[in-house]
């Protein structure tokens, strides 16, 4: 079983940053996930060396937390894209002058809808490599987001369930969880310009190969193979097992084990891996507001 953690396969860039000393230092928050970045101001563009080994500690880590950085939206867009290109969301909100940062955030009349375990677009045929979030205004208290590491995850399910996952498929669809935001014509144009994707219930990292659980309550609608992988008796229980494992697994990223819990601040920015994590944004703070930009960076078809 490949071990949490554990890059096999790595960039060219991140197999050159393992001879670097990094020149910001790294702050642990959990056992499980995320570390903290600092003495690195992102004002700047990043050097060969920093983005080399950023890169690396993302791998690592899986989520990086940078303090009091503040910068423009063009900075932020500049930030993003040296990690890759950058997508426009079809349903959030845009920045009015960069369309790549998505606003998020509701006000005194709408609250958040994030508060569920998910995967960023998890319904795209090519899911986010990741996404950098940028806090502009949040409570004192509360607002707080989670990320959960699941390839830890997937790594200590039991033997027996890790076998049944193989060569299960899942399929995630984007109107499940935005089709209350939109007009029938709408959810009609939505379905014809991204139809629900279908990807393996367990992925393999293309750079660490590590092997991360991927289905997520807020995408993920159902396994489009179960009957195929399984014997049964009848229909009805090949509907309620497949519900059953898919609600087990979705538990998964509710396990505080495999968490970390970032407590806001103006100017704050989380960068993180969407591959192999999930998170969830905490709806405790309303009438107040969270006001944040995210750009989000294009990744690969899961495997």
């Amino acid at each position: 079983m490949q071990a949490t953690g554990q890059i096999i396969a790595e960039a060219p860039s991140t197999v050159r940053s393992a001879v670097l000393k990094p020149s910001f230092s790294v702050e642990p928050l959990s056992p499980a996930i995320g570390v903290e970045i600092g003495n690195l101001d992102l004002t700047a563009p990043l050097d060969d060396d920093q983005y080399a080994a950023l890169r690396a500690a993302l791998l690592k880590h899986k989520l990086l937390v940078f303090r009091d950085q503040d910068i423009s939206p063009a900075q932020q867009v500049a930030l993003a894209r040296r990690f890759g290109e950058l997508e426009t969301h079809p349903v959030f909100p845009h920045h009015p002058e960069h369309p790549e940062l998505v606003m998020l955030g509701g006000d005194s009349k709408i609250p958040g809808r994030e508060n569920i375990y998910h995967s960023d677009v998890s319904w795209r045929e090519r899911p986010s490599m990741g996404s950098m979030l940028r806090c502009l205004e949040c409570p004192k208290v509360g607002g707080d987001t989670v990320w959960v590491n699941m390839a830890e995850a997937y790594a200590r399910l039991p033997e027996a369930t890790r076998n049944a996952l193989d060569g299960l498929l899942a399929v995630h669809d984007l109107l499940p969880a935005f089709g209350t935001r939109m007009s029938a014509e709408e959810r009609e144009a939505r379905r014809v310009a991204y139809p629900p994707a279908t990807h393996p219930v367990v992925r393999t990292h293309p750079e660490t190969g590590e092997r991360v659980l991927y289905v997520n309550e807020a995408f993920t609608t159902h396994l489009a193979n179960y009957i195929e992988k399984n014997d049964v008796r009848f229909g009805f229980d090949f509907r309620l097992a497949e519900m059953d494992l898919l609600q087990h697994l979705y538990r998964q990223a509710a396990v505080p084990e495999y968490q970390v819990r970032l407590k806001w601040r103006p100017n704050t920015i989380a960068f993180w891996d969407n591959r192999s994590t999930q998170h969830y944004a905490i709806q405790d703070y309303f009438p107040a507001r969270r006001r944040m930009l995210r750009a989000t960076i294009i990744g690969d078809k899961p495997v």
